[in-house]
């Protein structure tokens, strides 16, 4: 399945001058040191492609959501590890537009890495104005724009989609296999495709349920969203956290579910949980105990799927050729509730060279990440964009890669 924009490949970029959007909006620890470099990590193949071809490189990027300039979401630390990845000094500039910017990309060589500062700082980044994406290319003087932020993209942001009416924009390779990866799964998936969808809330999703109802062989629900879908089947779900008012939506869901496999399977179509581990708070302390779904005390909250549940999700995901997951089936930040999300991690990766298996991005691929390492390398693909992930299954058009130059394939 061919790429539809042009890509770092398509066009002369040697020895160039090139400035790279990537995503480096990582999780920091108390100390402001990186506490996970995934996606620093998943930038390298772009980046090393541009310098082994001799270009002058300059990255921008955000990190967290501060209110003007705030030092403790600088980028300096994410400069410090990616000259540690690429084996080379990454200078760092302490501003995004500007003469000190121009300063720093002039006195940066061919071969070399300059990282800007966090574009966040300025308010306009995230207006998408134009003036402002002006002065980005102004100042840094690049020849060509290469898109490889695929955890932005979905956002119409000066750095993603302004950006491309001042210089010619093309795909960087993580960006590519994102968007083909993902876009393969969902139009042309190896079958039984399976898909696994947790989180909190129906409402952030029903776009991408619906998707699955048409696209999928199996849906499997866990997570809170799973109390919303079993309150709707009747089940009284204590305390559990659940989304109200969803009665329409699902009913949409179960009908449209119901057109394709018949009403009398649609519960083997879309499976729930049969029973939940629940306890009465989310402490350290709390302790797991399993009941069936119509057992759920008034004062319990469901916090991952049962036992038995567990065991109905992985024989799903033994008979799967294709595996998409987005959103834990738990509360997986506690060990106690971390059960369900760990043994379809295990499943997944145990039949890797069997099974095509995507992660979405967000809470999954954090956890995930931490399941097996940090390496990623137990799964077929994790997606570096959690909402750009998401919107990307739901078939929604992405802003920071539709603004990006056609392929002529």
């Amino acid at each position: 399945m061919s790429f539809f924009k042009l890509t770092i490949r398509d066009v002369p970029i040697e020895r160039k001058l090139v400035l790279v959007r990537a995503d480096y909006n990582v999780p920091l620890a108390k100390d402001g040191s990186i506490s996970d470099d995934f996606r620093i990590r998943a930038s390298l193949p772009t980046l090393k492609y541009l310098l082994e071809r001799g270009c002058k490189v300059v990255i921008m990027s955000h990190l967290g959501r501060p209110d003007g300039r705030d030092e403790s979401l600088s980028l300096r630390p994410v400069a410090d590890r990616l000259s540690e990845l690429l084996g080379q000094q990454v200078q760092f500039v302490d501003d995004c537009i500007g003469d000190k910017v121009a300063s720093a990309v002039r006195s940066t060589a061919f071969g070399g890495v300059l990282l800007l500062e966090n574009l966040r700082f300025y308010k306009q980044e995230e207006a998408n104005d134009s003036r402002f994406a002006e002065k980005i290319a102004k100042s840094t003087g690049a020849r060509y724009f290469v898109q490889d932020g695929f955890g932005v993209v979905h956002r119409a942001h000066a750095s993603t989609s302004a950006i491309t009416q001042f210089i010619p924009s093309v795909a960087g390779l993580l960006l590519e296999r994102e968007y083909s990866t993902i876009t393969k799964a969902m139009e042309d998936p190896a079958r039984p495709l399976v898909a696994i969808l947790g989180g909190a809330k129906v409402s952030d999703k029903i776009g991408l349920i619906e998707r699955f109802v048409h696209v999928a062989d199996k849906i499997l629900i866990g997570g809170a969203m799973a109390n919303t879908f079993l309150d709707y089947k009747g089940y009284a779900m204590g305390a559990s956290k659940l989304e109200l008012n969803q009665k329409e939506t699902l009913d949409k869901i179960y009908w449209a579910a119901g057109e394709k496999v018949g009403g009398e399977h649609v519960d083997d179509f879309i499976i729930l949980p049969t029973d939940v581990a629940v306890a009465r708070d989310t402490s350290i302390e709390a302790k797991r105990k399993d009941v069936a779904v119509s057992d759920v005390g008034f004062d319990e909250l469901a916090l991952d799927i049962g036992d038995r549940s567990i065991e109905r999700f992985v024989r799903q995901i033994d008979k799967a050729k294709t595996v998409i997951w987005n959103g834990p089936v738990g509360w997986s930040e506690l060990e106690e509730f971390a059960h369900g999300s760990a043994r379809i991690a295990l499943a997944l990766a145990s039949q890797k060279r069997r099974t095509m298996s995507i992660i979405g991005g967000g809470d999954t691929a954090d956890f995930v990440l931490k399941w097996d390492g940090g390496d990623g390398q137990d799964f077929g693909h994790i997606s570096t964009g959690g909402g750009a992930s998401l919107e990307l299954m739901a078939g929604e058009k992405l802003p920071g890669v539709e603004s990006l130059l056609d392929s002529r394939k």
